[in-house]
């Protein structure tokens, strides 16, 4: 692949620069495939399984892989790490296809029990740190989970609910400094022991479980509209797509600009993320850890996201890319303290999981001169990376998501079913080897959506001529804050607990950082009184934090309707917007 410099811009189409990029004989080839009864496109060179991925990344020896404030990995010690807790999961009982859940923060041990577990045949069950006690408790007996590792402060909040999980016979408590006196519950540094002491443990041999790619590998729990949340069965194939997706966007924009890619380069510094996204998101686990893990990037975890704290570590620890949400890139661009600090190894600032105002591409290219902008669309039914944009792409099309990743289809349906051309508005369908499985013991759910290998999204889109697209809004009654999905449904069911609610809806307020947040209008029952303070502390105490309205302002009377008897969110939209 040979390509002349300082081509006027765009050199090629995207067409033409996927042909390039996964013609025979390109480490992006191709192949054609049926899988569960569906023809589709595959990357032909993608790892078949999530332990190829471990053993991939090995080879990657003494490089620093996890850096969590003075603890430092290998990737030989994280590989240690992974096989030794590997051996004792299977010596405590887990066969391949039982649930092994993880509920912790972005600790290094939650990327060894997510390692350990997969290679010992289970499917990996990462829950949302921050559910409430009984929202975990669901996330456990839903998935049967017979093993949960979590870390001490989940510990507090899931003790009390842990005999209402009867499926569970082995609970693993990382960063627990007290002594832990119940026969079921271990701490899990008595198993691998501390960070820093990974590289003291023994090599041990890789378990002989029969791993393909089509297999169960994990289960992503995703809100849904009754308020229950739905796990998504994803398989090893799903998981590793995205290891090409994250590598093929930056090699499409070279071409675009009529350049050659540049060959890889084993003594080029290595590469760097600082990973401010959750790994129990679909973003943080198969857009992050798995393509880190196997190109032998280094990962740089935060306990919290604090701005002038990101900036230390980008700093020190030589950062070539961080994103996640738009907050961050808008707090590291705003920070009055920015100046101080050397922030040249920047490379890459992407995000997506939110709606992001045009004006940031311009800020992060006039900010960080060396570092591309980066956007993208995908869901958890999607594993993570759908779409993907970048560079001067998304400086042009600041308001696309960009174009399908080469492997993945995408097309738009009227509300009859009947695809529509370019340019019109549909709800948007996506297929490919990274499209989940089904919904984990949810038939009805999973007919409604996974439908003859397409997964309808409930997104309203665009695409244009090019193939670019454009999420216009939500089918589905959703807001996005900060990267984090919040049905409306279930913080109404919530408001309408409350003795004096009569009447209540959520709606997106537009953030500049967050992109939306939630905010509700209610009214109150005749004779009754509450104010905004005791709504918002009723709503915390029952539901995660991240989904209780920020704002609650109260309406005279009936909340207005259409004809249907549907609350008219748009009109109450406007209340906010005006005050």
């Amino acid at each position: 692949m040979t390509l002349k410099t300082a081509t006027p811009w765009p050199a090629m189409s995207i067409a033409q620069a996927h042909d390039l990029l996964t013609a025979p004989g390109q480490p992006f080839e191709m192949d054609e495939m049926v899988i569960r009864g569906v023809s589709m496109r595959v990357w032909k060179n993608a790892p078949p399984t999530l332990r190829d991925v471990l053993l991939a990344g090995r080879a990657h020896g003494a490089k620093d892989f996890l850096v969590y404030e003075d603890e430092r990995a290998t990737f030989e010690d994280f590989y240690r790490a992974s096989l030794t807790f590997a051996h004792d999961l299977i010596k405590n009982g887990v066969k391949k296809g039982d649930r092994v859940a993880i509920v912790m923060r972005n600790f290094p041990e939650w990327p060894v029990a997510f390692f350990g577990a997969s290679i010992a045949g289970a499917i990996v069950t990462p829950l949302n740190a921050w559910w409430t006690g009984p929202e975990l408790e669901y996330g456990l007996t839903d998935s049967g989970a017979k093993i949960l590792i979590l870390d001490a402060e989940r510990m507090e909040r899931l003790r009390e609910h842990l005999p209402n999980c009867p499926d569970l016979t082995r609970v693993y408590v990382s960063r627990e400094s007290e002594e832990i006196a119940h026969p079921m519950i271990v701490r899990m540094e008595g198993v691998i022991g501390g960070t820093n002491s990974w590289k003291t443990l023994p090599e041990l041999a890789m378990p002989d479980i029969d791993l393909t790619p089509e297999d169960d590998a994990t289960i992503f729990y995703t809100s849904g509209t009754t308020g229950k949340p739905k796990g998504a069965l994803g398989t090893h194939r799903n998981i590793v797509s995205n290891i090409m997706a994250s590598a093929i966007s930056g090699a499409r924009t070279y071409l675009r600009r009529g350049e050659t890619p540049p060959a890889p380069d084993p003594d080029a510094p290595q590469r760097a993320t600082l990973l401010s996204v959750p790994f129990f998101h679909a973003t943080g686990c198969f857009a992050v850890l798995s393509p880190s893990l196997f190109a032998g990037a280094k990962l740089v975890l935060m306990r919290k996201w604090e701005p002038e704290l990101a900036m230390q570590l980008i700093e020190r620890e030589r950062v070539t890319g961080c994103g996640g949400v738009p907050t961050i890139a808008w707090q590291l661009i705003e920070h009055p303290a920015r100046a101080n600090y050397d922030l040249s190894s920047l490379e890459s600032v992407s995000y997506g999981g939110a709606p992001s105002a045009p004006e940031l591409v311009r800020r992060i290219v006039e900010s960080f001169p060396k570092s591309l902008p980066g956007n993208g669309w995908g869901m958890t039914e999607t594993s993570a990376t759908f779409t993907h944009h970048q560079g001067e792409d998304y400086e042009n099309r600041p308001d696309s998501c960009g174009p399908a990743v080469p492997v993945c289809d995408m097309k738009i349906l009227d509300a009859d079913g009947r695809e529509l051309p370019a340019g019109q508005v549909g709800e948007l369908y996506g297929k490919g080897p990274n499209v989940a499985k089904l919904y984990w013991n949810k038939p009805e759910a999973t007919a409604q959506t996974f439908i003859a290998g397409w997964v309808r999204t409930g997104d309203l889109a665009r695409i244009d001529e090019e193939g670019f697209c454009y999420i216009i809004d939500r089918a589905k009654d959703m807001l996005i804050r900060g990267g984090e999905n919040i049905y409306c449904v279930e913080v109404e069911n919530v408001l309408y607990e409350h003795p004096a609610v009569m009447d209540a809806a959520l709606v997106g307020v537009p953030h500049k950082q967050l992109g939306e947040e939630p905010a509700a209008v209610v009214t109150l029952k005749p004779g009754t009184s509450a104010t905004e303070q005791e709504l918002r502390a009723f709503v915390a105490e029952r539901i995660a934090a991240f989904k209780v309205p920020t704002k609650v302002v109260f309406w005279p009377e009936t909340l207005p309707r259409n004809a249907n008897g549907k609350i008219l969110k748009n009109e109450l939209k406007k209340v906010f917007v005006q005050g």
